[in-house]
């Protein structure tokens, strides 16, 4: 064991909590049981099996109110092993669910048994036929398929509001559709062709022209099946007629019946089963998409109402003039906006009653924006708007900042208000759909009904499509409380269907908790239809059971999760699932959600039980040590939940008195340090790489891999000696290099001029002279010891760096040009907790610029560029998505560049400081993806604006990563001999 190892029991929540009833028992402690485990080891191998209890307990939860504990959770990598785990189910009696993001809101992504992630593998996007259709796999997220669609003016139908976390498999599994989809541009409408297996293992492409053929060959009484239960259903005249009726509007109740009407053959008819099955008739391994086209040209409007039926009676107005999106937002939901950043403050003044629709138009060209426009005019001259707070305008806008903030606020329905909810109460979403003209009706009676209930929900939908939400938050601890939601939901329901003639799930899919009321809306024929279906289709039902069928009238009340405070920072997740996409570490360890999800177990057992000791083990290196602490995770939720900020204040908290003040004293002695990382990068250079590697690999197996970095082939030789000569007299602002450009030099092919000396160079051909203060050596931004919870060193430093700034910058007179990003935000807004009272009124009066934001706004106006490359490929650091700087990297190098490209896959590359140098395991999985992209071609240069990123992209490419600012002075040098 390393002679520093921190304790586990330092992360322990304490005694002072009561077990939970849903508590994960102690026989669950081992882990996976055997010989499930060595047997789907012996099938799949151990890489592709995870079994430890911490490893069950991260998958237990999703968006949904429930939590399964599975079995096992296995990784599959291609078809051959999904067939083997089903295979494996069949001959051994078990059960098999499907999980890729884990954003499903009804529960259909949990089991009891075996979990299979569909995720980890299976990304990827083909574009066809010039864009207008795509080959996608499952784990594609929706965002991510459109960021390659747009550059084709293409994009998918289905448009769900978590498009930025949910993938392909789950969306066409669920029926998904979002804001603008309705019952036209949703999956069953516009996914061409499926390829998928079958709960025997049978593999089908419905685009193969022998499909059918095959299929009968592998499955005759399966296709036999299908055929006769189409032949049945077309010879029922009033049931075809109910079949189509209920399509008419929004509805994914069920399964989809007519498949059976619309598809003549038996894999025509799978093809349509599939989509929205919940994974309960097989595993979707491809979809082949027909797009639509990508209209740019938008007008928007959010219109403000007295009342949330006032707002529903303009819907059909707005249908009528063409709108793609009518989005309503009732009182509850507009003022819980209020935490999304970019929400104008005083929605929180809204009254009770208020509601808005949210109206987009979307057309091809001017002339169509135009007609839009007036048609729309036209509806707002009859309506009667209200001004209730002053930031309301309705008025419609072409402006796209303003527009994505409407649409923000939106899309952070579920997680604003749930984010909002009484502190360890459950989150409920339901989703139900009515026809269109009778909104304001059911508006009216779904709020008497909450207030029969005792319940005040936030409302929100998509109002075009008579679709609407509600949230409902309740403690699951209390059984008064869950009785409350049981009643509730009975008269719900009733009044969908008996009055409303609805669909009790519009777009959300049955689930969990609508299976029992399925019968209730769609009859006993066709119910029966259903079972019928899935007979046919998974005889031993294997797949995913209790999900969409399920004969248990309180099915949708087993599992309820309870919610246990954790720590402030996270205690409002909703375990919604948004931020793991961004997270470096997701597809390593766990993500950001997973390690709320964890600590919420610890706080459901007793102190010291078996399953909280074997989180705890695992706890240190899956959540704290391999977070990369850039707080990615709090740009993408709409909440800002910062789980990175929660680890670093974890890794404090294992911090020995000594370890602090050793801190501390490095802080104090930081002129010291610096001079001496600077002399041992330069030693180190003068050694063979292979031995410094195995030098600090025993190095890090004695003391501590979090403790002691690698040596890595890839880190540059030292900075030069002194920084170039400046001069205070005239400058425009001051300039301050980073330790690590003091430390660090250039790549191999940039040794004249250095970054400090190119940003001197080019500030000066701008006429933008900058200073740089004789005294920075000794000072830094802080985030060395702020990333590793260092919390006493990191407030020396915070305070030295203030102090020196409000000095060099004459009381905040000056800017302050930072040429690394992370430093940048350090300094602008990461010292700042910890700072005395006197150093924040310094801080105040400071001016933080980064030098990309220097470069683009105040030098390229005053810059000849004299030279460009072909092409280059950017890298945008997690520091400049805080910042909001990427528009200004993309600016610089679109001076330099003829191309620039920005990889769909960029992400942070988890290097983070000198992460990288301690976990060389998160870089390289977190940088996986877009190095893979990057390396599909050749690129003149290789541009980002942060030493040790560029570090981890060359390490992750192959290739040479420098600041932007070097290929600007390059592009900008008069040639020799010119002034």
């Amino acid at each position: 064991m390393p002679l520093l190892e921190p304790n586990p029991e330092a992360l322990s929540p304490g005694a002072m909590r009561s077990p939970a009833h849903d508590r994960v028992p102690d026989e669950q402690a081992p882990g996976t049981p055997e010989p499930l485990r060595s047997e789907l080891t012996a099938l799949l191998g151990a890489q592709k099996v995870l079994w430890k209890i911490s490893d069950l307990v991260r998958y237990a939860s999703d968006a949904s109110p429930y939590r399964f504990v599975p079995q096992v959770v296995v990784v599959p990598e291609d078809i051959d092993d999904v067939s083997a785990i089903l295979s494996y189910a069949h001959g051994k009696g078990r059960n098999v669910v499907f999980r890729a993001a884990g954003t499903s809101l009804n529960g259909q992504a949990q089991g009891e048994d075996i979990l299979v992630d569909v995720r980890h593998h299976w990304s990827g996007i083909e574009v066809l036929d010039g864009g207008a259709r795509a080959r996608i796999r499952p784990g594609t997220t929706v965002m991510r398929a459109n960021a390659t669609l747009a550059r084709h003016g293409r994009l998918l139908g289905p448009d769900p509001a978590s498009a930025i976390a949910c993938t392909i498999g789950g969306v066409v599994a669920n029926n998904a559709s979002g804001m603008t989809a309705g019952t036209s541009r949703n999956s069953y409408r516009t996914v061409s062709s499926l390829t998928f297996v079958l709960p025997g293992g049978t593999v089908v492409d419905t685009g193969d022209p022998t499909a059918d053929e095959d299929l009968a060959h592998a499955e005759p009484q399966l296709c036999a099946g299908l055929l006769a239960l189409k032949a049945e259903i077309e010879a029922d005249a009033a049931l075809t007629a109910r079949i189509r009726a209920k399509y008419e509007i929004k509805n994914t109740n069920g399964y989809r019946l007519d498949a059976f009407l619309d598809g003549t053959t038996p894999v025509e008819i799978l093809r349509g089963l599939m989509v929205g099955s919940e994974g309960t008739f097989g595993f979707i391994s491809e979809v082949v998409f027909d797009t639509l086209p990508l209209d740019r040209r938008i007008s928007t409007a959010l219109l403000f109402f007295p009342s949330l039926t006032a707002a529903a009676a303009a819907v059909p107005l707005f249908n009528e003039a063409g709108a793609l999106a009518v989005e309503l937002m009732d009182g509850n939901t507009l003022r819980a906006s209020v935490s999304v950043q970019g929400v104008p403050a005083d929605w929180a003044g809204l009254p009770k009653g208020t509601a808005a629709l949210l109206v987009e138009f979307r057309a091809p060209d001017e002339a169509g924006q135009e007609a839009y426009e007036r048609a729309a005019a036209d509806v707002l001259r009859r309506l009667e708007l209200v001004h209730p707070v002053t930031s309301v305008t309705n008025e419609f806008t072409r402006d796209a900042g303003t527009i994505s903030g409407y649409w923000k606020a939106r899309k952070a329905f579920v997680t604003a208000v749930g984010g909002s909810r009484p502190s360890g109460t459950t989150l409920i979403t339901e989703d139900f759909a009515v026809p269109p003209s009778r909104l304001a009706d059911a508006c009216e009676a779904l709020l008497t009904l909450q207030a029969e209930h005792g319940f005040d929900a936030a409302v929100a939908g998509h109002a075009a499509h008579g679709n609407l939400h509600f949230l409902l938050a309740f403690d699951a601890a209390k059984p008064s409380d869950v009785d409350r939601y049981a009643a509730f939901m009975a008269d719900f329901c009733a009044l969908t269907v008996e009055r409303f003639d609805g669909s009790l799930k519009a777009e959300h899919a049955t689930g969990r908790n609508i299976a029992p009321f399925l019968e209730l809306e769609w009859g006993t024929r066709a119910t029966g239809l259903m079972w019928r279906t899935k007979q046919l289709i998974d005889p031993d039902g294997v797949l995913a059971p209790r999900i969409v069928l399920d004969r248990d009238p309180k099915a949708h009340l087993r599992g309820l999760k309870t919610i246990p405070r954790i720590e402030p920072v996270a205690d409002p997740c909703i375990e919604c699932g948004f931020c793991e996409p961004t997270c470096p570490s997701h597809d390593l360890t766990t993500s950001p959600r997973q390690r709320i999800v964890l600590r919420r177990e610890m706080m459901r057992q007793p102190d010291g039980s078996p399953v909280e000791t074997g989180l705890l083990d695992a706890y240190g290196y899956d959540a704290v040590d391999t977070c990369a602490g850039d707080s990615t995770c709090k740009l993408a939720c709409p909440v800002g939940i910062d789980t990175g900020a929660m680890m670093k204040s974890f890794r404090h908290r294992r911090h020995s008195p000594r370890e602090e003040r050793i801190a501390a004293l490095t802080a104090k002695h930081f002129r010291a340090v610096e001079a001496a990382a600077r002399l041992a990068v330069a030693a180190a250079g003068r050694i063979d790489d292979r031995l410094l590697e195995g030098v600090t690999g025993l190095a890090r197996r004695a003391v501590r891999p979090d403790l002691m970095p690698a040596w890595l082939p890839e880190i540059p030789r030292a900075a030069g000696r002194g920084l170039p000569p400046t001069y205070r007299t005239g400058a425009s602002a001051v300039y301050y290099p980073a330790c690590v450009n003091r430390i660090f030099g250039g790549p191999e092919g940039h040794r004249v001029p250095s970054l400090p000396q190119a940003v001197v160079a080019v500030s000066a051909r701008a006429g933008k002279p900058v200073w740089i203060p004789e005294d920075v050596a000794g000072t830094c931004c802080a985030t060395i010891w702020h990333s590793k919870g260092y919390d006493s060193a990191n407030a020396v430093m915070a305070n030295r760096i203030v102090e020196a700034a409000w000095g060099w910058t004459a009381g905040g007179k000056l800017p302050l040009v930072v040429d690394a990003s992370s430093c940048t935000l350090g300094i602008a807004h990461e010292v700042v907790p910890y700072l005395t009272e006197d150093n924040r009124e310094l801080h105040r009066e400071l001016t933080v610029v980064d030098s990309l934001v220097w470069a683009a706004d105040e030098l390229l106006p005053e810059l000849t560029v004299l030279r460009r490359a072909g092409s280059a490929v950017l890298h945008p650091t997690c520091s400049m998505e805080h910042l909001n700087d990427v528009g200004h990297l993309r600016a610089v190098a679109e001076a330099c560049a003829r191309e620039v490209v920005i990889p769909d896959d960029a992400a942070c590359c988890g290097f983070a400081g000198d992460r990288g140098l301690l976990h060389e395991e998160l870089t390289a999985s977190a940088t996986a993806k877009e190095a893979a992209e990057v390396n599909t071609r050749e690129y003149d240069t290789y541009l980002s604006a942060n030493r040790m990123c560029e570090i981890g992209m060359d390490r992750a490419t192959g290739r040479s990563y420098y600041s932007a600012l070097l290929e600007l002075e390059r592009a900008t040098r008069p040639a020799s001999g010119q002034a």
